[in-house]
């Protein structure tokens, strides 16, 4: 039988050599000076050998170990050897359809069409708070049970609606797992309910005309750089989406049919936005800044890539806003919507089409880029008057009569 001292003390030679231990196995000196346990055997009279890992990584008792696991197999006529490659097979098609190989697949070819940084954000929530306890688990194999305890780590953290959003996400990668025959159902369809209900956080806008007139004047007299004035003098003008009036692109702006239009990445349709004069003459002063490149806004250190996504919440603080309770630049949109309609009498339909929502009609057709298209260009010129109006003092309509 060997020893560990014998095992240690032996040295390579210009060919590979065998030192026995009993019953079938030994340790494979290799010139190389690797040291590899073996175990030969015979089945169904064919002579047959069984790798058992390598030394020091797997020592003399545990090799025994593995030994006599192989001869136990033996002697239930079963071939170690078919049993291990059966394992190792098992582990390699787990691995291939583990939860996180197939949520990294299901972001690389069913969210091309989101933006970069949804993408980003949904990746960096399943490295932080599944990947680590699922990610090498079979999808098949994941319970509902285990898959609620994962999540309500996140809500035991007071991040209620992380937690729903990367519940929602891996629905969706569940539902692309079934689709490509790798899970038989969806399961997070049995977890409805099981979490704390999330409370929808608005983001903070004016909707006062009296808040909005202070809002207007602070815009006017902002010193900062004309990328920036101009961005914020057109935000509440266009009511578009911050990321939206950020990536403005030259070559969709048409200044002499006073249009912009562009793709819009959230509902992924085509928009057009009608320029009223007032936008018309902000985006002619920053052209001869900017025109020469892709980006209407351009950014501070490099003109090749957009105006930074922090600029304009950045813009209102610095004013003495607070942009957690009092405004934001995705505020500019709550702000037209609730006074063009309370204020303005603009009728709803109208509104949301040029907020670019995907909402249905009465008759179930989905957003149509043209649609209301000439009420849409004189609710935009109607909408920079009064603002225009605010801004000078004058008075504020009161609310519509019931």
């Amino acid at each position: 039988m060997l020893t560990v001292t014998a095992i240690n003390q032996a040295k390579p030679k210009d060919k590979p050599y065998k030192l026995a231990d009993e019953k079938g196995l030994y340790l494979l000196i290799q010139s190389s000076g690797s040291k590899l346990w073996r175990f030969d055997y015979r089945f169904e009279s064919k002579r047959k050998t069984l790798a058992l890992g390598a030394y020091p990584d797997v020592p003399l008792a545990l090799a025994r170990d593995r030994r006599d696991n192989a001869r136990k197999s033996l002697a239930n006529e079963i071939d170690p050897s078919e049993t291990k490659k059966a394992v190792k097979a098992t582990k390699a098609n787990s691995l291939a359809n583990s939860f996180e190989v197939i949520a990294r697949e299901w972001l690389a070819t069913k969210m091309q069409t989101k933006s970069e940084r949804y993408q980003l954000n949904v990746l960096r929530r399943f490295e932080l708070y599944l990947f680590p306890w699922i990610g090498k688990r079979a999808i098949s194999e994941i319970t509902a049970p285990e898959l609620l305890d994962t999540v309500r780590r996140i809500e035991n953290q007071n991040k209620v609606e992380t937690a729903y959003r990367t519940l929602q996400a891996t629905g969706q990668v569940f539902r692309f797992a079934v689709q490509t025959g790798r899970a038989l159902r969806d399961i997070t369809g049995d977890l409805r309910g099981a979490l704390t209900p999330s409370v929808t956080k608005h983001m903070p806008s004016f909707t006062e005309p009296q808040q909005v007139a202070e809002l207007m004047r602070a815009i006017d007299g902002f010193t900062g750089t004309l990328t920036v004035q101009t961005a914020l003098r057109l935000a509440p003008l266009v009511f578009v989406r911050p990321s939206e009036l950020r990536k403005a692109k030259w070559v969709d702006i048409d200044l002499d049919a006073g249009e912009w239009r562009y793709f819009v990445t959230k509902t992924k349709t085509e928009h057009i936005v009608p320029l009223c004069t007032q936008a018309i003459k902000e985006l002619e002063t920053i052209k001869p800044y900017s025109g020469y490149g892709e980006f209407v806004f351009r950014g501070g250190h490099n003109p090749d890539k957009a105006m930074s996504e922090a600029a304009i919440n950045a813009a209102l603080r610095r004013m003495g806003y607070d942009t957690k309770t009092q405004i934001t630049g995705h505020g500019f949109r709550a702000m037209a919507r609730t006074i063009l309609h309370e204020r303005l009498n603009i009728d709803p339909h109208v509104i949301e089409h040029q907020l670019a929502h995907s909402v249905p009609d009465n008759l179930g057709n989905a957003y149509n880029r043209t649609k209301f298209l000439e009420q849409r260009k004189t609710m935009m010129q109607q909408w920079a008057d009064y603002l225009d109006e605010l801004k000078a003092g004058a008075k504020v309509l009161p609310f519509k009569q019931a």
